[in-house]
């Protein structure tokens, strides 16, 4: 009974004494004295939540009050709020704590892996969070794996479930680690060898490339990760890099949720990707005869076989482009009319000519990369190959992919663009201290979409990285505005405190006469005076000239402590609300004082600025009108003066261009962004002339085709509203089915004279065909009344013989023949 809360007065049923009233939490005193009363059965006391964990099926759980596993509870697990929001089936309202059965474990059970993996989720519209659930798995993994720095708890789990990670089966010790093997000597005395992937192809063409995380001699533990995968950082899922993002119109460049990106991120590889395409071919037994893997192709120059080897093969490490041999074979033809030449050339030399044609495998049209990896298949070694097959030989191609316009990019809030265009650094704009943005995100893909789960993200991004530390903020149980604040204002602090002791260290540098051409930056000279600032108060010197995150934390205690706040409360080990409120304060007045606000003047004294000192060096909790009258304040100041107070996690952008600020402060911070499965090199395709279809003569269509752009019915709708009759002709004729005109058109191109009229198009015989096939008399009468024949023969001796065909099978379908 000890800490519980009665729900009615418990008296002694022989003295009729009342032992304790009802609303009382019992002290362990009076839970022995009513335990005490051996004619008491049962003692009714408020509702509360008890340790046991039950499962339910889907029946029991559709028949039971459910309260939110996010309702606040005091320290004995009593319900705070009067009347606790529950759930029963479909129905979700408000009822009493007696009533309620069960309450849910944790908030996070509600939604799935991929939801789970999105922070804030609660703060985004559900069409944007199932995008952003569903982004996620196109995530393109890159060469340099970036964990976010904003997560929700479940990216360890996430990576460690999906067997993408190498995780120790037994403890023990790592006694060799290298790049394709970890061997474990386990406590029992046995070793386990762990292999590792190595640039393996993924069913989306992606690459599988796993890296240890331990070194040689390091313990491990059972479940500890070994090594990671293409998408994880030391164990966690890694689908994305933290970059550094601003909300703001530029140039029209952000037009219809497009995104532009710094060449930095392209320069450093930060967004690069390795992509490894297959390609096989094979030789198969013919009724003329079997095909043959071979380098002896007809009419193949010397130069389209440099990269392969005796067998025709291509070698391990070419670089091949569109249209190179990748495998060379011949397939036999039958015996066709031999030309008189031919017949000269065998009267002479007396052998028969070999009949063969040239079928080899070719690198499709638009790609390009290096060989990797051949494997050669025989029916020798492997019985299971399909009937007819004689070899196969599959070749691996991999290429490295920078990001580049056109490319689709993401957030994990479905805040989706293509990139439209990749700005030099020194035009994107820049803050203060002279960092230059590295994504520019449109505003207006804010307020409609309404996600704003993806500004929060920024805002805690942006004090996590200040701060050095990885921010945990899971579904529906994470951080609060409040708490985003308070951490911004934490940020804006060890900044300025960086910022001063970068002025110090330059001013004890004059001072000791120190040769500054020694000192290659800031760094340097903030080293030297952090050691001679912090190493007498009882600093680590080791860390504090290695350790940047160790390094700033200290700077930032000592320095709150000269100007004397108390360090400990702004910067405490736990959080609380009065040490929020602490930071918060301390954070808006050196903003005050740092932007020109006189520490005597009006502003500072008529918001009280000793009574909230006073408060919050006692511990208690500050009143917050004093709190909020004190920012409301420097509000106005900031109002008046231009600068961004540092709680709103906006700050003051300047122009690359021109090096003018912004008129408005501008929302930045770091987020995590993703590159997608929607690469422009995929998608991007042009033709010239190509392959046509043979009923209608028109060219084929999609890129696996090598086929044009379909000019469709409303599309001469559209030529025809604007009266462009000679475009119009041209796309129906010479540019698809005119059988006759293209050919002249491009003999006329090719010689420079005038281009002929166009003639009949294709799907107009086919047209006239089909309609005499259903018997109906269809004739073509010119002006002169004479009838046009259709008859195909004709428009064979019309043709020009330009000495080759503009039917040009595309590599594809030369590969397939």
């Amino acid at each position: 009974l000890k800490g519980r809360v009665l729900a009615e007065d418990i008296s002694d049923p022989d003295s009729g004494d009342v032992i304790a009233k009802r609303d009382v939490e019992l002290t362990a005193k009076l839970a022995n004295q009513i335990a005490a009363v051996e004619s008491l059965k049962e003692v009714r006391v408020r509702p509360f939540v008890g340790g046991d964990v039950i499962y339910l099926n889907a029946d029991t759980e559709e028949r039971s009050p459910i309260a939110q596993a996010s309702t606040p509870l005091d320290k004995a697990g009593h319900f705070l709020n009067r009347r606790p929001s529950v759930r029963q089936a479909e129905e979700f309202r408000f009822e009493e704590p007696q009533r309620i059965e069960y309450m849910d474990v944790s908030p996070k059970q509600v939604v799935g892996v991929s939801a789970a993996l999105i922070p804030f989720l609660e703060h985004d519209d559900t069409n944007r969070a199932l995008m952003g659930s569903n982004m996620q798995r196109q995530a393109v993994p890159l060469v340099q794996p970036d964990a976010p720095i904003v997560g929700t708890g479940m990216e360890w789990q996430a990576a460690v479930d999906s067997g993408q990670v190498v995780v120790a089966r037994k403890a023990g010790e790592a006694i060799r680690v290298v790049n394709t093997e970890i061997v474990i000597q386990e406590e029992d005395g046995s070793q386990h060898t762990y292999p590792l992937r190595k640039y393996n192809r993924s069913n989306q063409s992606t690459c599988i490339d796993q890296r240890p995380t331990i070194q040689k001699g390091d313990l491990v533990d059972v479940g500890t990760v070994l090594a990671d995968s293409s998408s994880t950082q030391n164990g966690e899922l890694a689908l994305g890099q933290n970059v550094l993002v601003a909300y703001m119109s530029w140039e029209g460049g952000n037009y219809e949720d497009a995104i532009l990106v710094s060449e930095r991120l392209v320069e450093n590889d930060k967004y690069t990707s390795v992509h490894i395409e297959k390609h096989e071919i094979e030789a198969r037994e013919t009724k003329l005869g079997p095909e043959e893997i071979t380098r002896d192709i007809p009419n193949v120059g010397e130069d389209a076989l440099r990269h392969l080897d005796e067998d025709g093969i291509i070698r391990i490490g070419a670089e091949v482009a569109a249209g190179d041999i990748l495998v060379g074979k011949i397939t036999p033809k039958g015996e066709t009319e031999l030309t008189p030449e031919e017949k000269l050339l065998r009267a002479i030399f007396g052998e028969k000519a070999r009949e063969v044609k040239d079928s080899s495998l070719r690198l499709p049209h638009g790609e390009r990369g290096k060989v990797v990896d051949i494997k050669v298949f025989t029916r020798e070694d492997h019985q299971d190959m399909p009937a007819g097959v004689e070899m196969m030989v599959r070749v691996s191609i991999a290429q490295r992919r920078r990001l580049t316009e056109g490319d689709k990019m993401a957030g994990r809030h479905g805040n989706k663009g293509v990139i439209s265009r990749v700005v030099p650094v020194e035009d994107m704009p820049f803050l203060e201290d002279g960092t230059p943005i590295d994504i520019i995100l449109n505003p207006l893909g804010v307020p409609g979409r309404m996600n704003i789960g993806q500004v929060l993200e920024t805002h805690l991004g942006w004090a996590a990285d200040r701060l050095g530390f990885m921010a945990e903020t899971p579904v529906f149980d994470g951080a609060k505005e409040d708490e985003i604040e308070s951490e911004l204002a934490r940020a804006w602090l060890i900044d300025l405190a960086w910022q001063d002791v970068t002025q110090q260290a330059w001013a004890s540098v004059r001072e000791q006469e120190v040769d500054s051409d020694a000192l290659m930056d800031d760094n340097d000279a903030r080293r030297l005076y952090l050691l001679e600032w912090l190493e007498p108060r009882g600093y680590d010197p080791e860390m504090l000239f290695f350790d940047d995150k160790y390094a700033r934390s200290a700077a930032l205690a000592e320095w709150l402590k000269d100007r004397g706040y108390e360090a400990e409360l702004v910067v405490p080990e736990t959080r609380s609300d009065a040490s929020d409120q602490y930071a918060r304060y301390v954070s808006v007045r050196e903003w005050m004082l740092y932007h020109g606000c006189e520490e005597d003047g009006t502003t500072l004294s008529e918001v009280a600025d000793d009574p909230i000192l006073a408060h919050l060096e006692a511990g208690e909790q500050l009143d917050a009108s004093l709190l909020e009258r004190f920012e409301a304040a420097a509000q106005e100041y900031s109002n008046e003066n231009g600068w961004p107070l540092p709680t709103t996690g906006k700050q003051k952008l300047f122009d690359g261009k021109t090096g003018e600020p912004y008129d408005a402060h501008v929302t930045v911070g770091i987020a995590q962004m993703l590159k997608l499965h929607h690469l422009v090199e995929d998608k991007v395709h042009a033709r010239s002339t190509g392959p046509y279809s043979l009923v209608t003569q028109q060219p084929l269509g999609g890129k696996a085709q090598f086929g044009g752009q379909r000019f469709g019915e409303m599309e001469v709708w559209a030529l025809e509203a604007y009266g462009a009759a000679y475009t119009l002709q041209e796309m129906l004729t010479i540019k698809s089915d005119d059988t006759t005109g293209r050919v002249k058109t491009y003999e006329a191109i090719v010689k420079g004279d005038e281009i002929q009229s166009p003639g009949v198009p294709e799907s107009f015989r086919v047209l006239v065909k089909e309609l005499q096939s259903l018997a109906l008399s269809i004739e073509v009468i010119n002006e002169k009344n004479e009838v046009i024949q259709l008859d195909k023969d004709e428009v064979e001796d019309r043709l020009p013989h330009l000495g080759f065909s503009l039917n040009v099978p595309s590599p594809m379908s030369r590969s397939s023949e």
